[in-house]
């Protein structure tokens, strides 16, 4: 349950690097792949390990994050108390998985420390504010580079991690900006000064950086980590901006939400073996109702770029 996103994209870049055979199992059916099953990475295997042992420590540590800002369920004495016991346990076990795989979760829990630190201190820039969680996630794609047994991807991968960090962090402030305003809660827009134009700037720097970064990596297989790593982080940078300056009323918002539900598990990913199966005709429309062209689309008669028109 606490794996997220960020966690899943180093099972991807462990796998991506090694040479070695990877253990694979057969998952159930489920709604998001129109109940087929799928051939998925073993738990068992390293960079899913990796994966879990990240994620819990973060996780832990934002619960702990939020009971020392006194934000939400985790911030309150009584109530909170059971959270933070969960986050407790999350700490302890990310630490014991994490010796197995050679992997310090120190350098997660001092960043999650200096956050905490850099928050309550007055006349921090946005870019020292990101710093911590940059180190973190560096630290974490590059041990991928250890354990798929490719020293030489490390330092690559350290400054992709740090860059996509940084995203990640400006992405969230962006997102809880008005909600952060609305309830008098901190966010490191506000605390810096930096307006969102100027963060959607380093975003931008910084997808530019991740990009090379990427490039530079030696993988088995790419495809996948530079559709994770590079184009749907700038699909998420896009949005976002796009979505603050100009918001979405209810209308689209309904209308987006029963499209997405409408054709769950109809789209085919490049990387899907099943993307040349019964479906090949249908597509799915990039940044919908945006007017952009559809993605990842191989026969479609969607009327856009597909068939070569702007």
């Amino acid at each position: 349950m606490a794996t997220n996103y960020d966690g899943l994209i180093l099972s991807v870049l462990a796998e991506a690097q090694d040479s070695r055979p990877t253990a694979h199992r057969t998952a159930g059916p489920c709604p998001l792949r129109g109940f087929r099953t799928a051939d998925v990475v073993s738990s068992r295997e390293q960079g899913a390990q990796l994966a879990a042992v990240v994620s819990l420590a973060l996780a832990a540590g934002k619960i702990r994050d939020h009971a020392a800002d006194g934000d939400g369920m985790a911030g309150r004495r009584v109530s909170g108390a059971p959270l933070r016991h969960v986050a407790a346990s999350w700490s302890v076990a990310a630490e014991r998985d994490a010796a197995s795989l050679g992997f310090d979760t120190a350098v997660l829990t001092e960043a999650v420390d200096r956050q905490v630190a850099l928050e309550a201190a007055a006349g921090s820039s946005l870019l020292q504010v990101t710093e911590p969680t940059e180190t973190a996630v560096a630290a974490a794609f590059a041990h991928t580079a250890v354990l798929a047994g490719e020293p030489r991807n490390a330092e690559s991968l350290r400054e992709a991690g740090r860059l996509f960090g940084r995203i990640a962090h400006i992405v969230d402030a962006v997102e809880d900006l008005d909600e952060d305003l609305a309830r008098g809660s901190y966010n490191p827009l506000v605390a810096t000064g930096t307006s969102v134009t100027e963060a959607g700037r380093l975003c931008d720097d910084a997808l530019t950086g991740l990009g090379l970064a990427v490039q530079d990596l030696e993988l088995r297989e790419r495809h996948l980590v530079e559709t994770l790593l590079v184009e749907e982080t700038r699909r998420a940078v896009r949005r976002t901006f796009t979505d603050h300056v100009y918001p979405a009323g209810p209308g689209r918002k309904m209308v987006a939400g029963i499209f997405t539900f409408l054709t769950c598990g109809l789209y085919r990913p490049p990387w899907s073996r099943y993307r040349l199966g019964p479906e090949k005709g249908r597509c799915y429309l990039s940044n919908f109702g945006s007017g952009d062209c559809c993605y990842g689309c191989d026969g479609c008669d969607c009327g856009c770029c597909c068939d070569g028109s702007p």
